[in-house]
């Protein structure tokens, strides 16, 4: 991966444009002195676009893949970054992502709490709750967290900060997202400082935001379209 600048000139702009859309729909929903935390997931986008984005006064990335952000956490290892991973995690990768990682969004089952407990190193853990009908999905049930809460809570190493979720295409976000808010009341009740709301992306992150979201997940309207796989 380069580090010279990726000349993206509408990177800026793109960057401007979310920040604004999230201030105003903070002050709708009365959060103007209480905004979420952005994170920009830079998913098979190069190093040199991260810079690009530090420049600009992005202090928190997000990865899907571990073989793109492990090389990438590396390279870019003298920036103030915090590295959030937001996809899918195979057990067997835990270990490795607690090593570049500060918080993990997407831990859905036990055996991956396990996994990351092994580490031995410090990790924020979020939830993250299916919102959909289709048990194929990622993300635990919605009667499932509780359990795994416990699990979290037992394990060294690991905190507890709240419940991630992504909105169903075929739902009004605005109603997933309620539903993920009424899942973290019911979660403060046994983890009381797992306050925190990992909801919103590109098209949805105002109707997060209303409905209380402490960490919004943004990539591709402010990244622009992603690069192929490689």
């Amino acid at each position: 991966m380069s580090g010279a600048p990726s000349g993206d000139p509408g990177l800026a702009e793109r960057y401007a444009a979310v920040t604004g859309g999230i201030a105003e729909a903070c002050r709708a929903a009365g959060r103007a002195d209480d905004p979420p935390t952005l994170i920009v997931v830079t998913k098979f986008h190069p190093a040199s676009l991260v810079r690009e984005l530090v420049s600009l006064g992005v202090r928190h990335v997000g990865e899907n893949r571990h073989q793109d952000a492990a090389p990438k956490a590396a390279e870019l290892a003298d920036e103030p970054l915090t590295w959030h991973f937001v996809g899918q995690l195979q057990s067997n990768k835990a270990k490795a992502v607690a090593q570049y990682a500060s918080a993990v969004h997407s831990v859905d089952r036990a055996s991956l709490v396990t996994a990351l407990a092994k580490a031995q190193t410090p990790l924020d853990v979020f939830l993250e709750v299916n919102l959909t009908d289709d048990p194929g999905r990622g993300g635990a049930a919605p009667d499932a967290v509780d359990a795994l809460a416990e699990v979290v809570l037992a394990a060294e190493h690991l905190s507890l900060r709240g419940v991630m979720g992504v909105a169903p295409l075929d739902e009004e976000p605005r109603a997933a997202f309620a539903r993920l808010r009424r899942i973290s009341e019911r979660l403060r009740a046994i983890a009381p400082a797992a306050t925190q709301i990992s909801a919103g992306m590109s098209g949805d992150y105002a109707e997060a935001i209303a409905e209380g979201a402490t960490h919004l997940r943004i990539g591709t309207a402010i990244t622009g379209k992603r690069p192929a796989p490689l």
